[in-house]
């Protein structure tokens, strides 16, 4: 595995791939743990309420691992019996969307087409992020063991030795050629953290994990949905050059995919990020 920077402003790429790959999004989510949570754990079992309430720790985490694990074979991903813990953390601290904090941006200009919106021109402030560069045999793996460690670092795996909470979006920055056709293996995958350790941020026990400062920088987004893979983000990406016809304005070879819901879920809420030059 290679590690690298991981600013917005993207940084070096490594060599291309075929982009004929799986057709999958390759990271998991907590949306998949409340999926389960709230559909598969009721039915668990015929005790009442209480009984379920005081189900064995270790056989409730025993049933989430082996959730994530079934899901992760679809992605060629292989979860280890050390994602018990964490699992079961996000699976308990998110049981709903209140908890989850996200990252705020001033609107500068949005541009629409016969009532469709083509993308907006957003600046985001300076901030304190982990992330991690991950290389694999495929894009979906690196996205999804990045992810993995990112969550470990989340839930207790740092200095505070506490659950840190989750923000949304979830980024990763993909690299690209210059004609925007071949996507590097290096992903970096990136978690902002909450507004309550952006003063003092937690420490990973993890070294492959980096806590950065990303600079404040304006992007232009564009919503998409769907599945995000090597074939559907090389397509957002030109279909976003189109619409912005800004050439020389923005980084024509770091782009950010960021992530808000299931990305299993055939509606997929994602965003496509073109990085302004500084």
């Amino acid at each position: 595995m290679d590690r690298g920077g991981c600013q917005m402003n993207g940084g070096g790429g490594g060599g291309g791939f075929d982009s004929s790959g799986p057709d999958n999004s390759g990271m998991i989510t907590l949306e998949d743990l409340e999926s389960f949570s709230e559909d598969q754990l009721s039915d668990s079992g015929n005790g009442s309420l209480e009984e379920r309430d005081t189900m064995e720790e270790e056989e409730e985490s025993g049933r989430l691992l082996q959730y994530w694990q079934d899901v992760a074979r679809g992605h060629q991903v292989e979860v280890a019996q050390e994602m018990a813990e964490p699992i079961q953390q996000l699976t308990t601290n998110n049981q709903g969307h209140s908890s989850r904090e996200h990252i705020q941006f001033t609107l500068l200009a949005r541009k629409e087409k016969c009532g469709e919106l083509l993308y907006e021109k957003r600046n985001y402030k300076k901030g304190h992020w982990a992330c991690i560069t991950m290389r694999e045999d495929t894009y979906e793996q690196s996205i999804c063991y990045g992810f993995m460690k990112i969550m470990r670092y989340i839930c207790q795996q740092n200095s505070l030795e506490d659950y840190l909470g989750m923000t949304l979006p979830i980024v990763t920055v993909v690299r690209t050629d210059e004609n925007r056709s071949v996507i590097s293996h290096d992903v970096t995958v990136a978690y902002f953290l909450p507004a309550e350790h952006q003063a003092q941020p937690p420490q990973p026990n993890d070294n492959d994990i980096t806590i950065e400062i990303w600079p404040a920088t304006t992007v232009y987004s564009r919503p998409f949905t769907g599945p995000t893979n090597e074939v559907t983000i090389v397509h957002q990406i030109n279909a976003m050059a189109e619409h912005l016809d800004l050439p020389g304005e923005c980084i024509n070879d770091s782009f950010i995919v960021a992530g808000y819901t299931n990305p299993a879920h055939n509606n997929r809420q994602n965003e496509i990020w073109f990085l302004e030059r500084c």
